[in-house]
């Protein structure tokens, strides 16, 4: 019994010091969460604005830009899976891999080949570890991304999508695939198709991205004059906008990833305090029933005693 409440009392000890960490982890995803969501707010207007004035010069003017022409064949197709650098946090690497893993399968039914760009180590591992083929991966910010970084990722899609039809590393459809944050409690894996170009409407898009350049009745205004003319207004603005929508799933990603993990890290601080109080029990039922055999120890050798001296 000794024995066995060493092992009790040593297994307290260690779930005491792991609750320790997992409730020091779950106060620091709170205190960034909300920081991570006071950034992907801020950049929302910016990203309204844009999404606006791109929508106006789609409208009213027939250029035909490269990020906005439609292959008649499309062949092949990159997606950008943004996970997570770290993990302890619950399912949400997970849920972004099998959503990205629906769309593969679904561009493959279509008759598309896929080039891979990820986001994240847990990505960049998932894959290696299954031997696919990855054409560039980004790592060391998924909590914290900035701009430079967003705006290096679309430099890099946009260049695979305007080469030549043939050349190497040529797609003809660029998709995304990250976790859109809903509330603390919900956060939903989300495919989109971000090119060639499509000007969603404000109630499919996502918060910040959609325009609001439409009056009750559907129709569009007139915001903007585009000068020195519609092609220059694009060529400027689409890079722009782009980078733009990359950078908001950054944000949405952070902040659901942060939210993942103080979901996982208080259920995880949870359970150690049910085990504690778990191993407390028992631990005390082996000390009680240590501290009764030693009883009946005594009484029986008393006994015993008492008896060869009755003999005697």
């Amino acid at each position: 019994m000794a024995v066995s409440l060493r092992e009790y009392r040593a297994r307290i000890k260690s779930t005491e010091s792991m609750k320790k960490i997992t409730r020091a982890m779950e106060l620091i995803a709170a205190s960034r969460i909300i920081k991570a969501q006071q950034r992907a707010q801020a950049a929302a207007p910016y990203a309204r604005e844009l999404t606006r004035a791109v929508s106006a010069v789609a409208t009213y003017s027939n250029v035909d830009h490269p990020l906005t022409k439609e292959e008649e064949n499309p062949t092949r197709a990159a997606v950008l899976v943004i996970t997570s650098d770290r993990g302890l946090a619950g399912a949400y690497s997970s849920s972004v891999l099998k959503e990205a893993e629906r769309l593969a399968e679904r561009l493959r039914a279509e008759g598309k080949e896929i080039d891979l760009y990820i986001s994240g180590r847990k990505g960049e591992a998932y894959y290696r570890f299954r031997q696919r083929p990855i054409v560039q991966s980004w790592t060391g910010f998924s909590d914290q991304p900035s701009y430079d970084v967003a705006a290096e990722v679309g430099r890099t899609l946009i260049d695979s999508f305007v080469k030549d039809p043939g050349e190497e590393g040529d797609v003809d459809e660029v998709h995304v695939v990250y976790t859109r944050f809903r509330s603390m409690l919900t956060q939903e894996p989300t495919a989109i198709r971000l090119l060639p170009l499509e000007v969603v409407e404000a109630d499919d898009a996502p918060q910040g991205e959609g325009h609001s350049d439409r009056t009750g009745d559907g129709e569009v205004l007139p915001l903007y004059e585009f000068e020195p003319s519609p092609e220059a207004v694009l060529d400027a603005l689409l890079p722009q906008y782009v980078q733009s929508r990359i950078f908001y799933a950054l944000l949405q990603a952070a902040a659901s990833e942060l939210a993942a993990r103080q979901k996982a890290m208080k259920s995880a601080t949870d359970n150690a305090d049910e085990l504690i109080k778990k191993y407390t029990r028992v631990a005390n039922q082996a000390r009680q029933a240590g501290i009764t055999q030693e009883i009946s120890e005594i009484v029986g050798g008393v006994n015993a005693l008492a008896d060869a001296q009755t003999e005697a």
